[in-house]
């Protein structure tokens, strides 16, 4: 397996962003994407919860946990939370799952979530993963067609239940 990628990519397109590892100074931004949205804004409530301290810190800890940002003219624009996984099946390849992608609405429509979901398969290409994954809350129909645009199948049917409350 190749070490974790920490170097910043820029892709060669106008308009790119530097694709980075999160750092400490990063959440308040990473939180202000995450709420920006619909499902979001009424899921997020209080950025001040020491949760989310805690999240980011057990990710940054985890050498299979990466929070990638994309940075354009030293404004967060983007995010999205990699994870590295093990497995048995497939020949015991290893995978990677995506998860929290997300563009600020006032950038999205300029290609930066294209660019984003190619930053994420190279860093999955870099840890020797033969499958990127990734999970769309249902009503995103909207984010649905885009990945469909990138090449994703819709290949599978995820179930989700709430274990606490």
């Amino acid at each position: 397996m190749s070490p974790t990628c920490t170097a910043d990519v820029r892709e060669s397109e106008p308009l790119s962003p530097v694709f980075r590892p999160a750092h400490a100074g990063d959440l308040g931004a990473l939180l202000a994407l995450i709420a920006d949205d619909t499902l979001g804004k009424n899921r997020e409530f209080n950025a001040a919860n020491p949760g989310y301290l805690k999240a980011f810190e057990a990710i940054s800890a985890d050498p299979n946990q990466q929070l990638l940002v994309a940075e354009l003219d030293g404004r967060t624009i983007g995010m999205a939370q990699l994870s590295f996984i093990p497995g048995l099946s497939r020949g015991g390849a290893w995978r990677c799952n995506v998860e929290a992608v997300r563009i600020a609405s006032d950038v999205r429509g300029q290609g930066f979530g294209a660019q984003l979901m190619r930053a994420c398969e190279a860093r999955a290409r870099e840890r020797g993963c033969s499958l990127l994954q990734l999970t769309s809350d249902a009503s995103r129909v909207d984010a649905h067609r885009f990945y469909r645009g990138l090449g994703y199948v819709d290949s599978h049917i995820g179930f989700k239940k709430q274990v606490s409350y």
